[in-house]
C-alpha cells in the first residue's frame, strides 16, 4: 500500500488553510470578544482556551498512538487488527478523560481560590467554567481518536472539513454566547457542544472510510501495554516540549525585567507563526511514514524524507533569510523603534535557529512512525537540564540576547541530532538525501542570503530584495524541482475547483 505524492501535497495545502483559516478569523474576531466580555471574563475564558488546546497533553499522546497504529495495520494489510487498536484506544481515552475530569472536578476550588489570581465576584462563575472544561475532556480525547483514524487513511479533506468550522467556531460562539446573553458556563457549554458535534462527525467519518472498523467495540487487553508504552513516550515529549519552550521566558522575567519578557517574545511568536508550513505537512508525514514503513516501502519512505526536507528549505528558509537581514526595518514599522532597537538582534539570532529547525518536522515523524518514539524525549530530558543552564548564564551574561542565542542553539540541536539518529538507526541514507534535495536547497539559500547582501551594499532596498526572491523562486522551480515535482506544484492551482475526488488509502464504504 502506499501514499502517492500528489496525495501528501494535497493533504498538506489541506492542513495549511486548516490551520490559517481559523488563525484570521481568531484575528479578527478577538478584539470583539475582549469588548464583548471585558477584560477580567476574557482573561478567564482565555484560560479555557489553553485547556482546548493543549488537551493532548492530558491524553497522554492517545490520539496520536491511535494514528500509528491504524496506519500501521493499513501498511501491512492487516485489517483484521483495526477494530482491536481503534476501540481498546478509545476505552482507554474514556476511562483517562473521565479520571482527569472528576480530577479537575475535584481541584477546581482550589485552583481558582489558591493559584489563580481571580477578581473577587467571578469565582463561583470560574469554578464551575473549569468543572465544565474538565467535564469535556472526554469529549475531546475519543474524538481525537477517531480523528486519528482518518488521518492514518490520509483523509485530511474529511479531517479539515470538520476541523475548519469546529475551530472557527471557537472564536464565534463567545460572540454568540454574548448576544444571547449567556455567562461564561453557558459559552463554554457551546463550546463543549461544538466538540461534541466534532466527535459524531469524525467517529460516523472513519466508520465509512475504513468500514473494517465496525465491529462490536470490544477492547483488548493485551494492546493495553503496547498502547501506553507508545503513548506513553508521545506524552512524555509532548510536556517535555511545553516546558522546555516556556523556559526562556521564564528566566527573562525572573533574571531581567518583565519588559525585556515582551522584547523577546513577541518577534518569537512571530517568528514562530513561520512554523505554520511544517506544521501542515507534519500531520501528513507522521501517518505516511507509518504506512509505508510497515509495508516494507524503504525507497518510497526515502524518497519522501528527501523531498520533504527539500521542500520545508525551499518553502520557508528565504523568509528566515528576509528576517535576519531585515529585522530591523520590519521590526520598526511593526512595533515601533523602540523594539527595532531592543529586539533586532534577537529576531536575527532567532530567525537563525528556526531556518535550521524548520527540517525537524520530517526526522522527528520519520522516527515516530518506524517506532522509535522513545528517541525524542530521551533527548528533550538531557536538553532541558542544558538548555535551563545555557539560558540562564545566556540571561546574566547578555540579557534578552543572550537568551535567544541559547534559544537558536537549542531549535538547531535538536534537529541536526533528529537527523544523524534518522540516518544511523533508521534506514535513510544521508547520502541519497543529500543528493536529491538537500544540497541544492542548502546552496540555493546561500546564494539567496549572499544575494541579499550584495543588493544591501548596493543600497537597492526593497526592488533588490524583490529581484532576489523572484530569482530564487524561479532558480527552485526550475532547477531544484523535478518534473513530477512541478506538475504536482502546478496542480495545486485546480485545487480550489474541486475537480479531482480525495484520495484514501484505505476502503471508503460506499
Amino acid at each position: 500500500m502506499d501514499v502517492p505524492n500528489k496525495l501528501i501535497v494535497r493533504n498538506t495545502v489541506l492542513n495549511f488553510f486548516g490551520l490559517v483559516v481559523p488563525l484570521a478569523v481568531g484575528f479578527v474576531t478577538i478584539p470583539m470578544v475582549v469588548r464583548a466580555l471585558g477584560n477580567q471574563r476574557f482573561g478567564i475564558l482565555a484560560l479555557v482556551w489553553v485547556v482546548f488546546g493543549y488537551f493532548g497533553l492530558f491524553d497522554l499522546g492517545l490520539g496520536r498512538t491511535t494514528t500509528r497504529y491504524i496506519a500501521d495495520g493499513l501498511g501491512r494489510n492487516d485489517a483484521a487488527k483495526l477494530p482491536g487498536y481503534l476501540w481498546t484506544t478509545i476505552a482507554l481515552q474514556t476511562a483517562i478523560g473521565i479520571a482527569a475530569a472528576a480530577l479537575s472536578h475535584l481541584a477546581a476550588p482550589l485552583i481558582v481560590r489558591h493559584i489563580l489570581n481571580i477578581p473577587d465576584g467571578f469565582e463561583a462563575e470560574t469554578i464551575l467554567t473549569l468543572r465544565l472544561v474538565g467535564w469535556s475532556l472526554p469529549v475531546m480525547f475519543v474524538g481525537s481518536s477517531f480523528r486519528g483514524v482518518l488521518e492514518a487513511a490520509q483523509r485530511f479533506d474529511l479531517v479539515n472539513a470538520v476541523k475548519v468550522p469546529i475551530n472557527v467556531l471557537f472564536y464565534l460562539l463567545p460572540l454568540l454566547g454574548v448576544a444571547l446573553g449567556f455567562a461564561l458556563p453557558g459559552i463554554v457549554i457551546l463550546l463543549v457542544i461544538s466538540r461534541a458535534a466534532a466527535l459524531g462527525a469524525w467517529g460516523a467519518m472513519a466508520l465509512r472510510v475504513l468500514p473494517a472498523l465496525g465491529t462490536k467495540p470490544v477492547p483488548r487487553r493485551e494492546l493495553v501495554r503496547p498502547l501506553f508504552r507508545f503513548s506513553g513516550w508521545l506524552g512524555l515529549s509532548s510536556i517535555l516540549y511545553a516546558v522546555t519552550s516556556s523556559i526562556d521566558r521564564l528566566v527573562i522575567g525572573s533574571l531581567i525585567t518583565v519588559e525585556a519578557v515582551t522584547f523577546y517574545s513577541a518577534p518569537y511568536e512571530a517568528i514562530n507563526r513561520i512554523g505554520v508550513v511544517p506544521g501542515s505537512l507534519s500531520m501528513v508525514l507522521f501517518p505516511a511514514f507509518s504506512l509505508l514503513d510497515a509495508g516494507g516501502r524503504t525507497e518510497r519512505t526515502e524518497s519522501l524524507f528527501a523531498r520533504s526536507t527539500k521542500f520545508l528549505l525551499l518553502s520557508t528558509g528565504p523568509a528566515f533569510i528576509l528576517l535576519m537581514f531585515f529585522a530591523g526595518d520590519l521590526l520598526r514599522l511593526w512595533l515601533g523603534p523602540a523594539f527595532a532597537a531592543q529586539s533586532a538582534f534577537v529576531v536575527r539570532i532567532l530567525a537563525a535557529g528556526f531556518l535550521v529547525n524548520t527540517v525537524i518536522a520530517v526526522p522527528n515523524n520519520y522516527l515516530i512512525g518506524i517506532g522509535r518514539v522513545d528517541v525524542a524525549p530521551k533527548y528533550q530530558a538531557l536538553e532541558l537540564v542544558a538548555f535551563t543552564a545555557l539560558t540562564w548564564a545566556g540571561a546574566k551574561l547578555w540579557g534578552i540576547k543572550g537568551v535567544a542565542a541559547a534559544s537558536a542553539l537549542r531549535l538547531a540541536a535538536f534537529s541536526v541530532f533528529l537527523l544523524i539518529v534518522s540516518f544511523t538507526t533508521g534506514r535513510i541514507r544521508p547520502v541519497y538525501v543529500w543528493k536529491h534535495g538537500l544540497s541544492g536547497a542548502l546552496a540555493a539559500l546561500g546564494i539567496f542570503a549572499a544575494g541579499l547582501a550584495v543588493s544591501l551594499e548596493l543600497r537597492l532596498g526593497l526592488w533588490g530584495a524583490g529581484a532576489c526572491v523572484l530569482a530564487f523562486a524561479a532558480a527552485a522551480y526550475f532547477r531544484l524541482l523535478d518534473v513530477e515535482e512541478r506538475r504536482l506544484l502546478s496542480g495545486l492551482l485546480r485545487l480550489r475547483h474541486g475537480a479531482e475526488p480525495a484520495e484514501s488509502v484505505g476502503t471508503e464504504g460506499r
